[in-house]
């Protein structure tokens, strides 16, 4: 690493250690929307998540993400609507690669060294998903940003995020969402809604909670990789996870 990306990435120290060493954020594409228009990216909203993935990465833990493209290109929903599958499913995979760039400037604005790795070669514009290489970034104190899913049409960016955490050892998903946790029906929609603190993986299949698909689920259980779901929208939220309070709903083996 150069002395300039040393500086770049230097930590302005913190009194709390954290409890996680490596983790993967999934972040929905939906995070990024501009919630005036329904669509496309706040650049506002994007700055501001990467103020909180800053802070933690001063922190010293390692960060990698997996983004979702819904705030741009939905490829189930085109294909309900008579699109092929495969093409709709590549569509959104570039939707990805589009918020991961705008995650990736936001990052670089505030100091954190970050490289974009994709699953669909693209390579004027990103790195190829080379596992070997995102380690090294990593231990560099780089961010790691995993766009276009797998690469393959019918897998969600959930069953990517869940593969990538296990490629490179991350010892947790942080899911980051709208809400502040797990809850038994909508927490929008429906006021009286209960949020769990903590549930088992199975306890997440069988009542087909939205927490993560159930191939990224059943990924984790098999396993033993802990899902956390926080509300990222929330100040501090992120930095108090990673810093071991207690904080949305933790799905494990065990409640």
């Amino acid at each position: 690493m150069s002395e300039e990306e040393g500086k770049m990435n230097e930590s302005p120290g913190s009194a709390v250690r954290p409890v996680f060493k490596r983790v993967l954020i999934k972040l929905s594409g939906e995070a990024f929307m501009d919630s005036s228009v329904g669509y496309g990216i706040d650049t506002d909203v994007v700055s501001s998540i990467a103020e909180q993935l800053s802070e933690v990465h001063g922190m010293g833990v390692q960060l990698s993400l997996v983004v979702g493209g819904g705030n741009i290109f939905r490829g189930d929903v085109a294909s309900a609507k008579g699109m092929d599958r495969a093409t709709a499913d590549y569509m959104g995979m570039m939707a990805t690669v589009m918020n991961a760039l705008a995650l990736q400037d936001a990052l670089e604005k505030k100091g954190v060294y970050t490289r974009v790795q994709t699953a669909v070669t693209m390579r004027e514009i990103a790195e190829p998903h080379i596992r070997r290489r995102a380690l090294r970034h990593l231990e560099k104190g780089r961010v790691v940003v995993f766009a276009a899913g797998t690469g393959n049409p019918y897998f969600t960016t959930d069953t990517a995020a869940a593969l990538r955490a296990l490629e490179i050892g991350a010892e947790a998903i942080l899911k980051a969402t709208k809400v502040d946790g797990v809850y038994d029906r909508d927490p929008i929609k429906d006021p009286d809604a209960t949020m769990f603190r903590k549930l088992s993986y199975l306890d997440v299949l069988n009542m087909e909670l939205e927490v993560m698909d159930a191939t990224a689920v059943s990924l984790c259980m098999d396993n033993g990789l802990p899902i956390f779901v926080f509300n990222i929208f929330e100040e501090g939220n992120f930095r108090r996870l990673c810093c071991g309070d207690e904080v949305g709903t933790v799905v494990k083996s065990d409640r």
